[in-house]
């Protein structure tokens, strides 16, 4: 087994076909797997073997799929790294992978300071000015392209991607072949992707997302992979008019945003398919976008540590609300804090069994036994299971309010407030208070040309939930702090807050 024998396979069959669009460029099947087999010839003969680490430090680009298909056709293992990062930030997670190649661009060579690393042997420009590294286009150009994907067992290590740490360090999780390829089917098969159908990708390569459900989803189904560097709105639009891009990926404050603006311009009658993941997607904003445009934006949830894919809503019957039913082959049961099922109503931590589940984190075997206990994953997220088995996800466990003993889940107060006609983006968190422990707050960006003030906020949440939920301080913003995937990032919002509050 290769995650990568998907490529070939298409290469074999649809060899003309687009396997990549991205900006002035058309990349086919077949010169995908060419060049990835160029690529992965130059890298076994400068000593990179099965095993060994490749860190892609890498935009999206063509050349992160070129670096990823040729660095496990070869069975090494993939390290995907953010491009945001720094210096430092980098020097960890090379370390901690023993990174023995690095895959960059010249803009980003600034952070790369090859003595802090002990383990790395190369560095591969792929992009921009080398300063006297090589490039990719050296490494391929007198390369063989005869070099087919290892057959590994599907418990070989494919991938490192690194989850972005909420306490310490990024903890690596490492995915097999066996994690990528049953969940490439998964999502294929869920989502129902075709060989005719072109899918939008601008959210990032490196993350679980954008790698596997995305890209590895559409080159399982030979259908063409429309990338872009980032979220530029006007670019992406017209790109969907003039590729004719059938299915659509996203997260919340993306849908969020096209809500808000004039489409009428664009020509997206193409669009079949809406998937949002990543973050849990307001219920509010659901129906607004079904209203508006007809189409039911269907929803995942998984982890890094699962693939990422394991519940969709979903393939017969959809619940505004939910993140749907376990996926095929799937498990998510409902514990309490002693690891025993809840019934169904009641919250408990989200719990997944399946074969997308992770092998561990990278050398943390204690983190590992943590995270896996009794065989299952145990996710972190606070949810319930209606009588249907229908998912529905509360909250973070790390995000409750606790004021006063009184258990608050943001994502409730958010529910509402998205229900307030001059809202059009927040986050509900909280700081710290001298009496209480902690105390609700919330962070509002409001839609253009509206206007509202505290305490009107204060007062509408005041006749919709319960007084210990009503946020004690309402701040108005510009926009909110975001991670490169879009999740809104209340942790620095917390940070910022704390001072204010001290």
């Amino acid at each position: 087994m290769n995650v990568t024998q998907n490529v070939e396979q298409a290469a074999r069959i649809f060899p003309d076909k687009p396997a990549i669009i991205f900006e002035d460029r058309e990349i086919t099947y077949g010169q995908l797997d060419s060049q990835a087999g160029r690529l992965a010839d130059t890298m076994q003969k400068k000593g990179v073997k099965q095993g060994d680490r490749v860190a892609l430090y890498l935009p999206n680009i063509p050349e992160f799929v070129v670096c990823y298909i040729a660095s496990l056709k070869i069975g090494a293992v993939a390290v995907s790294v953010n491009p945001m990062l720094k210096s430092a930030e980098l020097k960890y997670l090379l370390n901690d992978s023993g990174s023995v190649m690095l895959c960059t661009v010249g803009e980003l060579l600034v952070n790369v300071n090859r003595e802090d690393y002990p383990d790395l042997q190369h560095v591969l420009v792929c992009e921009g000015d080398a300063k006297g590294n090589p490039t990719i286009d050296t490494w391929v150009a007198d390369a063989s392209e005869s070099v087919k994907a290892v057959d590994l067992d599907r418990e070989e290590t494919a991938v490192i991607l690194y989850t972005s740490g909420t306490t310490g360090f990024p903890k690596g999780a490492t995915l097999t072949h066996g994690n990528v390829v049953s969940n490439s089917y998964t999502a294929a098969h869920h989502a129902g992707f075709t060989a005719d159908d072109r899918m939008s990708l601008f959210l990032p390569l490196f993350h679980v997302f954008g790698q596997n459900f995305i890209m590895n989803g559409t080159f399982n189904s030979c259908a063409t992979l429309v990338l872009f560097r980032r979220f530029v709105p006007e670019d992406v639009l017209k790109a969907f008019q003039n590729h004719r891009v059938t299915m659509s990926f996203a997260v919340p404050t993306i849908f969020i945003n096209l809500l808000n603006m004039d489409l009428s311009a664009y020509d997206l009658s193409s669009i079949r398919y809406d998937f949002s993941a990543a973050a849990t997607m307001p219920e509010e904003i659901s129906k607004k976008w079904k209203e508006k445009f007809g189409r039911t934006i269907h929803e995942g949830y998984g982890l890094t540590e699962s693939s990422p894919f394991a519940c969709y809503n979903h393939d017969y019957f959809h619940k505004f609300g939910s993140i749907g039913t376990p996926c095929e082959n799937i498990e998510i049961k409902i514990m309490d804090e002693f690891d025993s099922e809840v019934a169904a109503g009641e919250w408990g931590e989200i719990c997944i069994k399946g074969p997308g589940v992770m092998k561990g984190y990278w050398n943390k075997p204690e983190e590992t036994a943590k995270a896996l206990r009794n065989g299952w994953l145990h996710s972190g997220d606070i949810g319930k299971k209606d009588e249907d088995g229908y998912v529905y996800i509360v909250d973070r466990v790390k995000d409750m309010i606790n004021a006063a003993g009184f258990k608050i889940w943001p994502a409730e107060v958010e529910h509402y407030l998205y229900q307030h006609p001059a809202i059009k983006e927040l986050a509900v968190y909280g700081i710290p208070h001298p009496e209480k422990g902690e105390a609700v707050c919330a962070s509002i960006v409001l839609k253009d040309g509206e206007t509202a003030t505290s305490d009107e906020i204060v007062a509408y949440c005041r006749e919709n939930m319960a007084a210990y939920k009503v946020p004690s301080k309402v701040e108005f913003v510009e926009e909110l702090p975001k991670s490169a995937t879009g999740k809104i990032l209340k942790r620095t919002l917390r940070d910022e807050a704390e001072p204010k509050a001290g």
